[in-house]
């Protein structure tokens, strides 16, 4: 009697408007989450197959690619093969920064339309991969990644991709605080791409300050870049730009006269010289007697700014914003982005049909000597005059010009100032290179990417007002719109 009373009740509540409105909003539970979890799966199919449909929403855009880059990779003109030195769960097993390189290298891929290839190898199971790129050395254990054109390969160390805790990095422990593969990865595919470089020479035996900045910048941007002492062999004759840098010690007549005949080329020109003078206070007759000739000369002593929205902050009047002339700003990407310079030397320049200033400070700038007197006045220096902190010289003849450009400063292009992406200075340099060595314009300057601020992006009040509406108060009234019909047309029924 009680099995009937159960199977007559389990009839009834099946057939009541309780259980029909169960299994209504089972289904529809139900259904939301098998459309949820197919929605997912084809989301994810869809990032896999194009990268770049994930959203990068850190306020530093750690995971999305700088315009530049994309701009580069969407007219990459050959197949390059770029190989991961490693198997790809292994590249990523090493942290956050290595998932960070993959997401990159992935969206480069995506970019290229089908011209840049990222493959994962491991070397150590497949060592006959090693034996074709002989210029390479296996022995290292820094090497990341290789990029491959043709005959052409350039491979890429943990230094040239990643930044970490170098004083970790001595006890063998690397904490990673940066990725650089952007950046890394774009010079190499310049470097193996480019078949002809320019040559450049970069001269050496005079107690030369460091140029290993300038010089990576260089090769970074597919120069051949070569040192050459004068004081054992001649100026190569393919070379088209020549670089002295910082001399201690003056050139001999010897030498100074290598160069101008080189200048010169037989009355051909053709070829330039770009001059950085030591920022020290040292004797150079020779060298001061070459730039008269070419109608430049050197101030005894440093320039000093007085101009407070030229002034580098915390620093002294001997660094400041310098100003751009009409020279070489044409191919400049930013030149809302200004040129810094640190204890420069003012360039004079003595005709002006043949010599011009490339960058100026304001008026309210002077010159300090290297040794000023005891009753020396700043006031009495600041002439209510311009003054150049770098110049160039050109000769012309036979539809050709040769050039000497001079800089007031060393230390403008030391290795910070060209690495701080908020001054121009490797931008400004590599595009004088680019535009006096007849070289398209295809620098890319990228700053590494970290993952120490990841929050929401929303930098603007336009973007945060979007968030805002959607998120805040559009989703949750439609939800409650929802509510409420259901509730009414359930009450009504």
């Amino acid at each position: 009697m009680e099995k009937n009373n159960s199977k007559r009740g389990l009839k009834a509540f099946l057939k009541s408007r309780k259980a029909r409105y169960g299994a209504v909003a089972t289904g529809i539970v139900l259904g939301t989450v098998a459309i949820v979890i197919v929605l997912n799966i084809v989301v994810s199919l869809l990032v896999d197959r194009f990268p770049n449909l994930k959203l990068d929403l850190t306020a530093n855009n750690a995971y999305a690619l700088n315009e530049d880059t994309v701009e580069y990779m969407s007219h990459l003109g050959k197949d390059v093969d770029v190989y991961i030195l490693t198997k790809e769960d292994d590249f990523v097993k090493n942290g956050e920064y290595f998932v960070q390189a993959k997401n990159l290298l992935e969206k480069m891929e995506s970019d290229s339309g089908g011209k840049l290839k990222v493959q994962y190898i491991d070397t150590t199971s497949n060592p006959s991969f090693t034996q074709k790129y002989t210029d390479v050395d296996w022995t290292s254990k820094q090497n990341v990644a290789l990029a491959v054109c043709g005959d052409q390969y350039k491979a890429l160390t943990l230094d040239e991709c990643f930044e970490y805790d170098q004083q970790y990095a001595e006890y063998g422990y690397y904490q990673f605080t940066a990725t650089k593969i952007e950046q890394a990865m774009v010079t190499a595919v310049l470097n193996v791409t480019t078949e002809e470089k320019i040559v450049v020479d970069i001269l050496t035996g005079n107690q030369e300050a460091d140029y290993s900045a300038i010089k990576s910048l260089l090769v970074d941007n597919a120069y051949q870049v070569n040192e050459i002492s004068l004081l054992t062999s001649d100026i190569e004759a393919d070379a088209k730009l020549l670089v002295l840098y910082a001399p201690a010690v003056d050139l001999d007549d010897d030498a100074v006269k290598k160069i101008s005949d080189w200048l010169d080329n037989g009355g051909k020109y053709g070829r330039s010289l770009i001059y950085v003078p030591s920022s020290q206070n040292t004797n150079t007759p020779n060298l001061n007697a070459f730039l008269e000739d070419w109608k430049l000369t050197l101030s005894d002593g440093y320039v000093f700014e007085t101009s407070q929205d030229h002034l580098l902050n915390g620093v002294s009047e001997f660094a400041f914003i310098t100003d751009y002339t009409d020279h070489y700003t044409e191919n400049l990407k930013n030149p809302d982005i200004p040129v810094v310079t640190l204890q420069s030397r003012a360039i004079t320049v003595n005709d002006e049909n043949t010599a011009h200033s490339i960058l100026d400070t304001t008026d309210k700038a002077g010159i300090m000597p290297y040794e000023p007197p005891e009753d020396w006045d700043y006031n009495d220096a600041v002439k209510g005059e311009k003054l150049s902190v770098a110049a160039e010289s050109v000769k012309s003849g036979n539809g050709a010009e040769s050039r000497v450009v001079v800089f007031g400063s060393d230390k403008m292009f030391g290795k910070d100032f060209l690495s701080i992406n908020s001054f121009n200075n490797s931008a400004f340099l590599i595009n004088i290179f680019n535009t006096i060595g007849d070289k398209g314009d295809d620098s890319v300057t990228i700053e590494s990417k970290s993952l120490k601020n990841t929050e929401l992006g929303i930098t603007d009040a336009s973007t945060g007002a979007v968030m805002m509406i959607v998120f805040v108060i559009a989703l949750p009234l439609t939800i409650l719109v929802i509510g409420l019909v259901m509730w009414i047309r359930r009450r009504n029924k």
